[in-house]
């Protein structure tokens, strides 16, 4: 496959000008986990490695995923709750359009109102990693429905529903923060993390002109979108 191929290579047993030797036998992949280890290999060659891998262990993971996505649709309390408020609204989310699939962008999810939810199966961590990721994109179908959000001209739209998102799913608790993304703030901790999960989402928007309209953009919502924690009465977790 055309993204997982190196570079032009040197004569040292197949490796690439940037560290990277393809190959799936375990040998292989010792000698590049031995590379990245000890530093010789560029983030150009951990790119081709890590693509390499996710396109190996495809089945696998999305069998994984599909597992874990099941038993969060039947067991998990806020999953369930969420659920049962996008019902009431009249729409549905389950394993028929809960999507668990290979990912070839650095995230963790997405929702389509047409489609319903993508899952990255290579790009989950663990069982909270998904709830957390699950979580988010069932506030923005609940939203969808609940407020008809403009997901594609209305910058302000979907500032306030990725503020909503990121502060209720539960990815910008203070245990999360600290020890997954390096953040070990004690004050202001969520409300830092949703502000910058908000502004990097509607700086990726094609309607966004620079940070500096994104962080304006949230600004102008961040009042009344991040007190507004419905359909839940506080925060959840």
């Amino acid at each position: 496959m055309s993204d997982s191929q190196p570079g032009p290579t040197s004569s040292t047993g197949g490796m690439s000008d940037n560290g990277y030797i393809p190959g799936d036998d375990t040998w292989t992949q010792w000698r590049n986990i031995f590379a990245i280890l000890t530093g010789k290999m560029t983030d150009e060659g951990k790119e081709q490695f890590r693509i390499a891998r996710d396109i190996r262990n495809e089945a696998a993971d999305c069998k994984r995923c599909e597992d874990q996505r099941d038993y969060l649709l039947q067991y998990s309390p806020i999953i369930r709750f969420l659920g049962d408020n996008i019902r009431q609204l009249g729409g549905d989310l389950s394993s028929h359009n809960i999507y668990c699939r290979r990912c070839t962008s650095r995230k963790a999810g997405g929702f389509d109102p047409e489609y319903g939810i993508l899952l990255c199966a290579n790009e989950m961590k663990d069982q909270g990693h998904m709830e957390d990721t699950m979580a988010h994109e069932m506030v923005h179908a609940y939203d969808h429905l609940r407020f008809k959000v403009d997901w594609t001209d209305n910058l302000r739209h979907a500032a306030c529903t990725e503020i909503r998102a990121s502060s209720l799913s539960g990815e910008c608790r203070w245990a999360r923060e600290f020890f997954r993304r390096g953040q070990w703030k004690f004050t202001q901790q969520h409300q830092e993390c949703v502000r910058r999960r908000a502004v990097l989402s509607v700086r990726a928007r094609p309607g966004c002109k620079d940070e500096a309209h994104a962080e304006k953009v949230v600004n102008e919502v961040w009042d009344s979108c991040f007190r507004d924690t419905r359909p839940f009465d506080e925060i959840y977790r």
